[in-house]
């Protein structure tokens, strides 16, 4: 199928099922001499699958159970029944700490149901979560109920399936939430919506758990100690929209509009992952939107990319290594077919455990990119030749100076050349003095001139 309607599906693990020995504060299913207690003020939806013989039950104010064909409850008679010798109060366990966007509680699975086999490929942290355009299932013959708090108003979906139901209109889906069901399994500040539609662009979608993030990644710290593990790098990678550094390494693609992003994938797989000394490697690539920078400070605008994040299986100063070669071995292949596949250049980042910093490697793959490079580089060897003869004699530049704005200030006036004798003037006889003056001018040196307009016996005081 092409990538813009290959679907991704995403199923809910948790269930607030009655005969789910973890859903209760013993570790075990009630039996006939236990009295079961829910808390009257919690909102739980049940679902029971087959009778059950109790000696005495607490029901919520709010709540409800569904029972599967055959189920029912019936009142303990007294009779000896095997493996519940000694009955207690059992409570129903909490389950409103269940989160939607904690990705410990989702797992991959394929159209026909069946769990996804662990493989080469996985998800980065933000996209273990639905994204805007998976289909989200809720197992058949199970009840729920998972909080949806979110920092976005709405949740996009393709589709939900509930109860073997499969909600993909937006019609259907608003019809449920109106049924009494719908507010005692989700409950939260989110608004899960149906769309319908998978992703349009053949050059895929971005997830959209952006905005959620922070809350997949507290989530996940819970659930770790709390704290990223070590890594075995010194300077791990940080790949957008995953919690903790890794060692290996990462590349960024941009790329034409023919690009394909599941063929790429498939090609990558086929061609390149699936050789031996790979088998301990695995690679998640999606597209991301990576925040722009102007001089260091972040910008609100956005630049599409495809990501590739490669691990491996590799310890000490090994780790890493092998994601290394394979990120090389991808960069080489967009050397040589990256116009045909709709990639214009390529960049590469790497961290292992024997390496103390990053590596950094890009390579441009388009023309108009690779004529740019090659023009400067022309130019500084152009400068260079210049500057290379101009030291050895074989050339001669043209003195150039140029005004100083401060000279100006400093000298407003320049007095002219002492050798500018100026031009002849009748009106006026300049007589030159007979003695040489030398280097400096006598303070009572007079010069006289005729002026025919004035007596010289006028001048006199």
């Amino acid at each position: 199928l092409p990538a813009a309607t290959t679907a991704v599906y995403k199923q809910w693990i948790p269930n607030t099922n009655f005969e789910t020995a973890s859903n209760w504060d013993k570790g075990r299913v009630p039996c006939a001499s236990d009295v079961v207690h829910f808390e009257k003020d919690k909102v739980v939806s049940v679902f029971v699958r087959s009778p059950h013989v109790l000696t005495d039950m607490y029901l919520p104010l709010n709540g409800e159970f569904v029972l599967a064909a055959g189920a029912a409850f019936t009142a303990f008679d007294g009779s000896w029944d095997p493996g519940c010798d000694t009955g207690g109060t059992v409570k129903f366990a909490d389950a409103e700490h269940h989160a939607w966007f904690d990705p410990t509680l989702w797992q991959d699975i394929l159209p026909s149901g069946e769990l996804r086999a662990s493989g080469p490929i996985f998800s980065v942290d933000e996209e273990r979560v639905p994204c805007h355009y998976d289909d989200v299932i809720f197992q058949p013959q199970t009840s729920f109920r998972v909080n949806t708090d979110s920092s976005q108003p709405v949740i996009h979906l393709r589709s939900i399936s509930v109860m073997g139901q499969e909600l993909n209109t937006p019609a259907s889906w608003a019809g449920y939430l109106q049924g009494a069901s719908a507010p005692l399994q989700f409950h939260g500040n989110g608004t899960l919506q149906v769309t319908g539609t998978g992703c349009p662009d053949k050059s895929g979608c971005a997830c959209g758990n952006t905005l959620d993030g922070p809350r997949i990644c507290a989530a996940l710290l819970r659930a770790s100690g709390r704290q990223c593990p070590e890594p075995a790098c010194q300077s791990p990678l940080q790949p957008l929209g995953h919690c903790c550094g890794i060692c290996g390494a990462t590349i960024n693609l941009d790329f034409t509009p023919d690009f394909d992003l599941q063929k790429y994938q498939n090609r990558l797989v086929q061609e390149l992952l699936s050789q031996p000394k790979y088998a301990g490697v695995q690679m998640a690539i999606s597209k991301v939107h990576k925040a722009q920078t102007f001089l260091g400070i972040m910008s609100q605008s956005t630049t599409p990319l495809i990501q590739i994040v490669l691990i491996d299986d590799r310890a000490g100063e090994q780790t890493g290594t092998a994601a290394e070669q394979l990120a090389a071995d991808i960069m080489e292949n967009i050397a040589q077919h990256g116009e045909a596949l709709g990639i214009s250049s390529g960049r590469m980042e790497v961290a292992t455990g024997s390496t103390a910093s990053r590596q950094v490697g890009s390579h441009p793959v388009s023309r108009i990119t690779a004529g740019t490079v090659m023009g400067l580089l022309f130019s500084l060897l152009f400068l260079g030749g210049i500057l290379f003869l101009y030291r050895k004699g074989k050339l001669r530049l043209p003195a150039l100076r140029l005004p100083r704005p401060w000279d100006r200030l400093e000298d407003p006036a320049s007095p002219a050349p002492a050798s500018d004798k100026g031009f002849d003037n009748p009106m006026f006889n300049v007589e030159p003095p007979d003695a040489d003056l030398g280097e400096e001018t006598p303070k009572d040196l007079q010069v006289f001139y005729l002026n025919p307009l004035y007596d010289a016996s006028e001048t006199e005081t």
